[in-house]
Formats: C-alpha cells, structure tokens, sequence
C-alpha cells in the first residue's frame, strides 16, 4: 500500500468521525473583508481628488508642493519640500569631504562619513539629526493615509 492511499484512507476516517460527532447544521461562508460598494468607491476617490486639489505652499521656498506624498513635515507640523528639508540641513552642517547627509527614515536625517567615496554600502554614522517629530505627526499625512489605505 503506497503512502497515497495511506493518507486517504486517514483523511476519511477524520472526515466521516468529525461529520458523525457534530450536529448537522448549514455553516454560513466566512466573510473577511467588508467589499465597498460602488458608492463607497465614489465617495473615495471625490475626496482623494479634492485633496490633491488643494494648493499646499512650502513654507521655506514658496512653492506649491506637488506631490504631498514626498513632502516631510517642518518643525511646526506643515509640509514642505523634501529638498528644502536637505537644504536647510546642509546649510546648518558643516561636512568634511567624505561626509555627506542622508535620509534614514522615520523622519530622521545623519551625517555621514565614507571612508572611500566610491563604496557607497560602507559608511559611519556621525550624527543623527532628528527632523519630523515622531509623537507629533502632521494631520496632513494621517488625512492622506486614511484616504488612500487600501486596508480598511
């Protein structure tokens, strides 16, 4: 008898001992999700396009900022320019040659040193500079999550 028929002849006897131990009664479908409706889609996407619509201003340049998914959060909360971010940084950091300033994530910016500036993996961090406040983040950016979430 082949390990095949073994395990068939197993599985059976599991299905016919539980099916004979319970009562009979119509189990309903598991449900594990909520599907949107077609008007839960609409009302979504009218709100994602008035949000996009707005005219948000980079306090430290002026400009309109057009892609507020890549903005990062200013000491006071507002968004603005992820490049002015680096800029105002740079131009409070005094680098060596091989140093450099880069985005760690979470809100956060280093100073970091290369040994060989070619090597890009192998680096030091000299010093973190924390930029977003981690407790305090912008309602800007729960506003954007909650609206394009796709895990409701």
């Amino acid at each position: 008898m082949g390990r095949r028929d073994r395990n068939n002849r197993r599985n059976n006897r599991q299905k016919s001992s539980w099916s004979n131990n319970r009562p009979e009664q119509k189990q309903q479908p598991r449900s594990y999700f909520n599907p949107e409706t077609p008007a839960d889609i609409a009302a979504r996407e009218s709100a994602i396009r008035e949000f996009k619509a707005r005219e948000t201003i980079c306090p430290a340049c002026g400009k309109p900022i057009e892609d507020l998914s890549s903005a990062i959060a200013d000491k006071s909360g507002a968004p603005m320019h992820f490049d002015c971010a680096l800029g105002k940084i740079s131009a409070t950091e005094s680098l060596a040659a091989n140093q450099n300033i880069a985005y760690i994530g979470q809100g956060r910016f280093a100073v970091i040193t290369r040994e060989n500036p070619s090597d890009i993996k192998h680096f030091k961090i000299e010093k973190i500079i924390e930029w977003e406040d981690r407790n305090n983040p912008g309602a800007w950016r729960g506003e954007m999550a909650e609206l394009f979430s796709k895990v409701k």
